[in-house]
């Protein structure tokens, strides 16, 4: 299963859905919480061209955010990024 890396902040209802949802894969997923380091944030925003959380990579892949994430598993994509 490739690495599994979701950049979110804390406080957002988003990121904790997307965590539920990656939990209830049974996905091990490493978490870089940006919410108080700015040049972090920056960066992330520079290499996504997103400023919103969560940003979910599978991989190399963007996957991007929560509502992405979502259609992409109603798709059945989901799955297919997780065992690639």
């Amino acid at each position: 299963m490739p690495q599994v890396v979701i950049y979110l902040t804390r406080s957002c209802p988003f990121c904790n859905m997307a965590k539920r949802l990656l939990d209830g894969k049974g996905v091990q997923y490493e978490v870089i919480d940006i919410g108080n380091d700015r040049d972090a944030w920056a960066a992330l925003e520079a290499k996504t061209g997103r400023n919103t959380v969560p940003q979910i990579y599978i991989g190399e892949h963007h996957v991007g955010g929560f509502d992405d994430l979502s259609a992409a598993d109603k798709r059945g994509q989901l799955d297919t990024l997780l065992n690639g």
